[in-house]
Parts: C-alpha cells; sequence; structure tokens
C-alpha cells in the first residue's frame, strides 16, 4: 500500500468515525463542509480544465443539497423551511449551468449562498441543537 492511498484510507476512517459520532446538528454542518469543499474542487477542475472531475464534483454537491433540502420539516419549520427549500432548488439550478458552462462565478455565487444558511446554522443557539 502506497502512501497516498493509505492516506485516504485514513481519512475515510476519521470522516466514517466522524459520523457515527456526530449529533444530528453536526451532520448538517459536515454537509455543508462537504459542500464547499466540492465547490472548491470543481472550481480547480476548471482551471485545470479536468471536465470530468469538474462534472463530478458538481454533481456531488448537487446531491448534498438534495440532501439537505429532503431533510428539511416543513411542518415544523413552516416559512423558513419552505424558503430554504426554494433556496436549495436555485442553488441546484446554477449548479446545472455552472457545469454546463464552465462558470466559476456560478460556483462563488453558490458557495456564498452555502456560507451564509452555514453561518446561521453554526451560530444555532444550543437549546435548538438536538
Amino acid at each position: 500500500m502506497n502512501a497516498v492511498s493509505a492516506m485516504r484510507q485514513y481519512q475515510q476512517i476519521s470522516i466514517q468515525s466522524g459520523i457515527m459520532d456526530a449529533s444530528p446538528h453536526r451532520l448538517v454542518q459536515m454537509l455543508m463542509e462537504g459542500f464547499l469543499e466540492r465547490i472548491a474542487f470543481a472550481k480547480g477542475n476548471i482551471v485545470r480544465k479536468e471536465i470530468a472531475k469538474k462534472g463530478e464534483n458538481i454533481s456531488r454537491a448537487i446531491t448534498i443539497v438534495n440532501g439537505l433540502q429532503s431533510s428539511l420539516n416543513k411542518e415544523a419549520g413552516g416559512e423558513l423551511a419552505e424558503n430554504l427549500s426554494n433556496l436549495y432548488d436555485y442553488m441546484s439550478l446554477r449548479l446545472v449551468i455552472a457545469n454546463s458552462n464552465n462558470d466559476e462565478s456560478i460556483l462563488d455565487e453558490v458557495a456564498g449562498l452555502m456560507l451564509e444558511i452555514k453561518m446561521g446554522w453554526d451560530n444555532m443557539p444550543d437549546e435548538f441543537k438536538n
């Protein structure tokens, strides 16, 4: 086993361990962090003209957004959850456009939106975390 594959295996174990021990609040944070990481990778892929990898990273980002959207409780969250669902729809659409046009500015736009959502999530008072 070479050093690169050993490092990847270690990272997978670390991620799996983090997921098993994480609260629901932390799991959402991890999804948001993964989304932002995939967007950063996709931007690098565009610069390096790695079209297939760019598509994979944007696809994974869309999958994460879809996961976040499906976890919304619209009954309990009401208008806020509905607005967030609409924003996730918008973000997914913009990612499709960014992918087809190799548009880094759209990736920046969508990353900025996720950063805003994440800031709110990160600053949630403890009594709402469960």
